[in-house]
């Protein structure tokens, strides 16, 4: 049988060979590919956290629950030591204030001042705010996430099981417009929940690795919340990108040989979906090659 993490490994090989050379929005450059997919078999608990190098999946899984609480704001991610937002806010903060601070230092002042953080550390109605609290042209705030757990409990084979956070009117307000933007849900006869999800553009190098293990513990917390087993993660992408910056590290990560993919479990079933934490979750069998570093685009 094929590795299941050789599909991402040729997605890249593809974008280095034959991958369209662009000016993009950050001012670095990419190649890409428009139209990919990978899918992965969560049914015997192996779950898609990478092993070509090491993904950092307490971080990923800790941003997921952040999504979950409808937050906004990087604070709360900041003292939980995730640090994969800062640098919109810090940018904004830079270029309106004009004060050359570093990042360790805008996060220090984050974490411990309140007022500071509700002026500097806010991204906007991201993809939190949409998931849980989608404001409707009528006043009314949806929450997708409980709508869709409700689905699946009373009608499993509904074909409207879904959620997104593309709500163009506040696009504009957005420190990021949502990457991962559409997630759909499928039941099969043996109460197997798949997750589909859709991103319109994917930093394969450094968005993609977080984004799978991300929406596979999202999977697994609603597969739970519904009284459903695993199925499979499927994932589809527009433009699926590597930055020019990023060629010699993709480079070194194609030539390393996939090893086991570890599994996941939870430690307890949570009374909501509200009320899961980073302990919850457990990784076992996780040996990656070493981590790969490389800057974000901003």
């Amino acid at each position: 049988m094929r590795h299941p993490e050789l599909q991402y490994l040729d997605l890249m090989s593809a974008i280095l060979e034959h991958g369209d050379q662009r000016v993009d929005r950050t001012g670095v450059g990419t190649k890409s590919i428009f139209g990919a997919s990978v899918r992965f078999d969560l049914s015997r608990g192996q779950v898609p956290i990478l092993t070509t190098k090491r993904v950092y999946w307490k971080t990923a899984v800790k941003e997921m629950l952040w999504f979950l609480t409808g937050g906004t704001n990087i604070q709360p991610l900041i003292r939980d030591n995730v640090r994969i937002w800062t640098d919109w806010p810090l940018a904004a903060y830079q270029k309106a204030t004009g004060e050359a601070i570093s990042q360790e230092a805008f996060e220090s002042r984050i974490a411990e001042d309140d007022a500071f953080a509700a002026k500097w550390g806010e991204l906007g109605p991201v993809y939190g705010k949409q998931w849980r609290r989608w404001l409707g042209a009528d006043g009314r705030e949806h929450d997708q996430i409980a709508g869709l757990i409700h689905t699946l409990k009373t009608n499993p084979t509904s074909r409207r099981m879904l959620f997104h956070a593309w709500n163009v009117p506040e696009i504009g307000s957005m420190a990021l417009p949502p990457c991962h933007m559409v997630y759909q849900y499928y039941v099969t006869s043996d109460n197997k929940l798949s997750c589909m999800m859709y991103q319109r553009s994917c930093d394969l190098l450094l968005g993609a690795p977080f984004n799978y293990v991300g929406c596979v513990a999202l999977q697994y917390m609603i597969a739970q919340q519904a009284g459903l087993d695993l199925g499979e993660f499927v994932w589809f992408s527009g433009d699926t990108h590597l930055y020019l910056n990023h060629f010699e590290q993709a480079k070194l990560q194609i030539s390393r040989e996939p090893r086991d993919l570890p599994t996941m479990t939870l430690a307890r079933r949570a009374a909501s979906i509200d009320e899961y934490t980073i302990d919850d979750f457990a990784v076992e069998g996780y040996a990656p090659h070493d981590a790969i570093k490389a800057d974000v685009a901003v």
